[in-house]
């Protein structure tokens, strides 16, 4: 296998993009994100010779050629658009933002302006990650965590507490991250962690599989779940 190619024959899933969810016919609770880390990530898992599944948000960005894409609206589309796929899956990334609520009910018509106030009831959407690595038998999962502040602390939470293999890590707020061309991550797994500076996203997102892919080879060889 050449080292150019990591990932040779693998099928590799990856989520992308905001998800929506609808609160009337014009309304819909979503988020900042701009779907450009994960479509770069899915990218450079092909260029590294994996197979790759791109399931993506509401985004108006080209499809990497030689991805398939599927596209979803919201989380619960995501949910099943995943499961349909993840069984034929070695390794699964999820960098899109999924909406952690949406609206108990929707509204079949627009919601009309009256009084001074509005109150719309949210219940928590599935959570696909947790979902998937708490398979039986579930692929190497990786999983992204946004974060205002103590990044590297609430990402290792998540990674442990979502059994998750590998976990990328960055801060957002005001001009970073979301909707932006650079962006930096904190990698962090059971054993260790790795730093990847501010850069490119296509460049991080090539750092990234990098690691991923080490790491997933690491585990097969010892037996571990990979």
């Amino acid at each position: 296998m050449s080292r150019a190619e990591p990932l040779e024959g693998l099928r590799v899933l990856v989520t992308a993009g905001p998800t929506r969810e609808a609160i009337d016919p014009v309304r819909y609770i979503s988020n900042r994100s701009s779907g450009k880390m994960g479509f770069a990530v899915a990218r450079a898992a092909r260029d590294a010779g994996a197979r790759v599944t791109l399931i993506s948000g509401p985004v108006n960005r080209s499809t990497p050629k030689g991805v398939w894409r599927v596209n979803v609206d919201s989380a619960e589309d995501m949910q099943k658009a995943v499961l349909q796929y993840v069984p034929d899956t070695d390794i699964f990334i999820a960098a899109a933002a999924v909406a952690d609520y949406r609206a108990k009910e929707v509204s079949p018509r627009k919601i009309k302006k009256a009084g001074d106030g509005l109150s719309i009831e949210l219940v928590r959407n599935p959570d696909i990650l947790a979902t998937v690595a708490g398979q039986p038998e579930p692929p190497f999962t990786v999983g992204f965590a946004a974060e205002t502040e103590n990044v590297t602390d609430n990402a290792r939470a998540k990674l442990v507490h979502k059994n998750l293999d590998m976990i990328a890590a960055n801060q957002v707020g005001h001009n970073q991250a979301f909707d932006q061309d650079d962006n930096a991550l904190t990698v962090i797994w059971d054993e260790g962690e790795q730093t990847l500076p501010l850069q490119s996203k296509r460049s991080l997102a090539m750092a990234l599989i990098g690691s991923v892919a080490r790491l997933y080879r690491s585990k097969r060889a010892k037996g571990e779940r990979a």
